[in-house]
C-alpha cells in the first residue's frame, strides 16, 4: 500500500485526484492540500508519503519551488496544465508528469511506476533518463496518420499554420504550430529553438559555420541572431 498526498490549488483537480486514488487499491490518501505552502507545512511537521501528486503553479509558493527547498522529497508525479515545466520538473528528478486533462489509466500508469521504484529501492534516475515513455508521436499527414520516431527528426521548420518535419528519408508538413511543437518535445534536451522559424535536433549536427549548422545528408539550418548565445553555451565544447 502506497501512501499519498496531494498538493493542487485547482479544487476540481484536487477532487478528481482524489477520486482516482479512491478508485486504486493500492493507494491510501494522507493528505489533500490546496496550496504549496500548505504542503511545506505538511513535510516540515515530519509527515512523510510514499508519493505526492504536485501541481505546479499555484500561489505563494510552486510546485517545483516546494521541491527545491524539500531536503528529501518522495516521489513526485506532476499534474499540471502546461508543458513547458517538464525540462525544469524532470531536473529535479520526479518520476512522471501528467499534464491535464488526463485519464484514469494514465494516472494509473505513473503509479505503478512509482510503486516498481518504491518496491525495488531504486535511487531515482539522473535528470537526462527522465523523460516520458513515448519518443515518438502519429502526425496526420493528408488521410494518413505517420509514425515519426523523435530520434530521426533532423529539424522542424515553421510555415505558418503548418510545420514541415524534416528526417533524412522524408519531409511532413503538419497543421499545427512550431510553438505548440516544441512544447510537446520540451522534455527532449535535443531539441533546441535556434531561430524564429526553426527547431533543431542537435544531435544530427556535424559542423556550424557562419552560424548556420550543417546537418546529416546535406542540410543547413540558420540559427538566429537572438538565439546564438544560449545555443553556444548549451554545446560542449572544447
Amino acid at each position: 500500500m502506497l501512501t499519498c498526498a496531494i498538493i493542487d490549488d485547482d479544487e476540481i483537480n484536487r477532487l478528481t485526484l482524489e477520486h482516482y486514488v479512491e478508485l486504486s487499491p493500492g493507494l491510501k490518501l494522507v493528505a489533500s492540500l490546496a496550496d504549496g505552502l500548505a504542503g511545506l507545512t505538511f513535510f516540515r511537521e515530519g509527515n512523510r508519503v510514499d508519493v505526492l501528486f504536485l501541481d505546479i503553479e499555484m500561489p505563494h509558493l510552486s510546485g517545483l519551488d516546494l521541491l527545491r527547498v524539500l531536503p528529501n522529497p518522495p516521489e513526485v508525479i506532476i499534474t499540471t496544465a502546461r508543458q513547458d515545466f517538464a525540462v525544469d520538473a524532470f531536473a529535479l528528478r520526479v518520476t512522471d508528469y501528467l499534464v491535464k486533462p488526463f485519464e484514469f489509466a494514465r494516472f494509473t500508469q505513473a503509479v505503478e511506476r512509482v510503486g516498481s521504484r518504491v518496491s525495488s529501492n531504486a535511487p531515482a534516475a539522473p535528470a537526462a533518463a527522465e523523460v516520458p515513455v513515448r519518443s515518438d508521436l502519429f502526425v496526420k499527414v493528408n488521410s494518413r496518420m505517420v509514425r515519426i520516431n523523435f530520434d530521426e527528426v533532423l529539424y522542424v521548420e515553421a510555415l505558418s499554420d503548418y510545420v514541415n518535419i524534416v528526417t533524412d528519408k522524408h519531409k511532413y508538413i503538419v497543421y499545427t504550430t512550431l510553438k505548440a511543437l516544441e512544447s510537446r518535445l520540451a522534455p527532449y534536451t535535443n531539441f533546441v529553438r535556434v531561430h524564429r522559424s526553426y527547431l533543431l535536433n542537435t544531435q544530427h549536427i556535424e559542423s556550424i559555420e557562419d552560424n548556420t549548422a550543417n546537418l546529416h545528408g546535406g542540410h543547413f539550418v540558420p540559427i538566429g541572431k537572438s538565439y546564438q548565445e544560449n545555443f553556444y553555451k548549451s554545446l560542449q565544447r572544447i
